[in-house]
């Protein structure tokens, strides 16, 4: 029996002859799956990741027992228009006087807090949740503004701030001749 020549680990794929002139070609070397990986491959297989789906109504809805703000931002909507910026974001579970806005010439930063207390009281069963979250967003508006001239409103959980421009940044349209 003739010895096959090696081929060096890392060398390029190439096909190696024999003492008896017959031509090998090279096989990508296969990776043995650990234990854990051919248990996991079967569950995969057996039990797909949506199969809990059916279940699932009598889970409770995990986004409803966080507070409103705890981790994440408001969604905010900055439109640019001839001449003012109007900004609206939303702020549901925030008071109104739990909302600071302040702005620059070229940012505006909305500042928000939120409470959640909530007590139940039956016979000998007492249940009491109080919770806190806050937010603090800063966004670069598209052209200066005017400051003493903005207008901030905040209803059913939207704040919308109308910011007018400034004579300067005001948008033209010019005329290709």
């Amino acid at each position: 029996m003739a010895k096959e020549p090696k081929q060096e680990q890392g060398a390029q794929a190439v096909p190696v002859k024999t003492a008896k002139g017959t031509e090998i070609q090279p096989t990508a070397p296969t990776r043995a799956l650990s234990p854990f990986e051919e248990m996991d491959r079967f569950f995969e297989e057996f039990f797909p990741r949506r199969w809990l789906r059916a279940f699932r109504r009598d889970w409770p809805p995990w986004g409803d027992l966080t507070t409103p703000f705890e981790g994440r931002m408001p969604r905010v909507d900055l439109i640019d228009r001839e001449n003012e910026i109007v900004v609206r974001a939303e702020a549901p579970g925030v008071d109104k006087k739990d909302l600071d806005v302040s702005l620059t010439e070229n940012t505006i930063t909305i500042k928000g807090t939120t409470r959640h207390e909530e007590k139940e009281e039956r016979g000998d069963y007492y249940r009491s949740e109080i919770s806190r979250g806050s937010f603090t967003r800063t966004l670069t508006l598209p052209a200066d503004v005017d400051g003493s001239q903005a207008k901030a409103t905040f209803q059913d959980g939207m704040l919308e701030v109308v910011l007018p421009k400034v004579e300067g940044a005001r948008r033209r349209t010019i005329k290709v001749e």
